[in-house]
């Protein structure tokens, strides 16, 4: 028998044949129907290993890097070891999560680039010689607090500034490379690799083809000092489009394979993270508010009959909570109710009564009321863990993980989904039946 340090730490619903995403909502809805109607991620598993298998058959190559700031929901991280994928940390939290699923030091990338001097040494003790540097300060702490270290210099692209006027510059300039290379060579700091910056959710294959041509330069200038230069990472901006995945792959390899041949020993590393996991989650909020803010032909005050009525309705959560990341514009919401009547033009905000706390400016959904629900897909890269700040010192949403029984055995037939790997899975099987009990109430899957 286990004992209390070795019990599972989560549970995981197996739906049966014939359970849907929407049956499992309705249940948690219908749960909180006669108390505070909080807020809720569900999350499928199954959805993780399904873009991780499509990963692997895409881009055979390139083996992931998962960065968990994008979402550190533990089920998330264990899944993604088992598969063999690799990981980011940008702190010493990140790095303990990840080293408490059992991930080798050797299969983790210290990426934070304003580092703190403890935890560089964290990372020495604890055996994580892999790290991101971009400029010179940097360099001379590493080389202080971890002798051992071996670096990825951080290269900014050109194209990748271009391509996103608001993205900030990450990452060492080309013309400034080979300085910062002869400075780690005279404090007998070890390169061995570059990182490419990507913005997130990059576009255009050509910043991926400007990115690994700059890192060749970089390479060479790296061997010239006298560097064993053996690690190629592509960075991020993932987003999850299996077309995107094609065109990238294609301008990614057949760059990779001018540049970065076979016989050069290189590895090639990419970061995936809103890949991995932004459909995996639904986020179920609450209104707790309504109010008619403007007519779209008249005053509000004095509207005439043919006005429609423009609605402004307020979450449970907000911008400091799930949604802090604005990324709500990539969310989809969707009412739980009422799915056919007409829809009204709206703006969604938060809690806090805040002038910042806008998650949606404007959007169509149907008349709704306090109390009704509002789901929003595509919810698992930035929204998840704990908020940056809170209004209310309320608990960050909590999440409840399933996955079908088809995907549990397809995980088992790729040899992961077993007590020996999946230690703090504790599987509970989700029946339809026992799903049915809000009657009446549709939520659209």
């Amino acid at each position: 028998m286990k004992g209390i340090a070795d019990e599972p730490q989560y549970s995981v619903g197996l739906l049966e044949a014939g359970t849907a995403l929407c049956d499992v909502i309705n249940q948690h809805i219908d749960e909180q129907t006669l108390s505070e109607k909080n807020a809720f991620f569900v999350a499928d598993l199954g959805v993780v290993m399904r873009q991780h298998v499509r990963w692997r058959t895409h881009m055979p190559q390139i083996r992931p890097y998962y960065p968990v700031r994008c979402n550190s929901s533990p089920a998330v991280i264990e899944v993604l070891a088992v598969l063999g994928a690799g990981f980011i940390c940008t702190n010493k939290s990140e790095l303990e999560l990840v080293q408490s699923h059992g991930v080798p030091s050797e299969d983790i990338i210290y990426s934070g680039i304003c580092k703190q001097v403890s935890q560089i040494k964290y990372a020495a003790k604890n055996g994580i010689d892999l790290l991101v540097c971009d400029n010179e300060a940097e360099l001379r702490k590493i080389s202080r607090c971890h002798p051992n270290a071996k670096l990825l210099l951080q290269v900014s692209t050109e194209a990748s500034i271009q391509g996103d006027e608001m993205s900030m510059a990450f990452g060492c300039s080309l013309k400034d490379c080979r300085h910062l290379l002869e400075k780690a060579k005279e404090l007998g700091v070890q390169v061995v690799g570059v990182r490419c910056h990507i913005s997130s959710a990059c576009e255009d294959d050509q910043v991926y083809v400007h990115a690994i041509s700059d890192a060749r330069c970089v390479f060479d200038m790296g061997e010239d000092i006298g560097f064993d230069m053996t690690i190629l990472d592509i960075g991020g901006g993932f987003s999850g489009s299996e077309n995107q995945l094609e065109v990238i792959n294609k301008a990614v390899m057949s760059m990779a394979d001018l540049y970065f041949p076979p016989s050069t020993g290189v590895s090639i590393i990419g970061e995936p993270g809103s890949f991995f996991v932004s459909s995996a989650f639904t986020l179920v909020v609450n209104v707790i508010s309504k109010e008619v803010v403007a007519t779209l032909h008249g005053a509000l005050h004095d509207p005439s009959p043919n006005d429609e009525p423009e609605f402004q309705y307020h979450l449970s959560e907000g911008v400091y909570g799930p949604f802090a990341s604005k990324l709500s514009e990539t969310l989809i919401a969707t009412p739980s109710v009422y799915k056919d009547a007409p829809l009204f033009s709206c703006s969604l905000w938060g809690p806090s009564g805040d002038d910042l706390d806008q998650v949606v400016e404007h959007c169509l959904l149907p008349e709704l009321n306090a109390g009704d629900w509002l789901l929003f897909t595509h919810a698992g890269a930035y929204s998840t863990g704990h908020p940056l700040c809170t209004a209310t010192d309320s608990p960050p949403p909590p999440e409840y993980y399933i996955i079908s029984s088809t995907d549990w055995f397809e995980m088992q037939d790729i040899g992961v989904a077993h007590e020996a790997t999946l230690k703090n899975f504790s599987l509970v099987p989700y029946f339809l039946a026992y799903c049915q009990t809000a009657a009446g109430r549709s939520v659209p899957a």
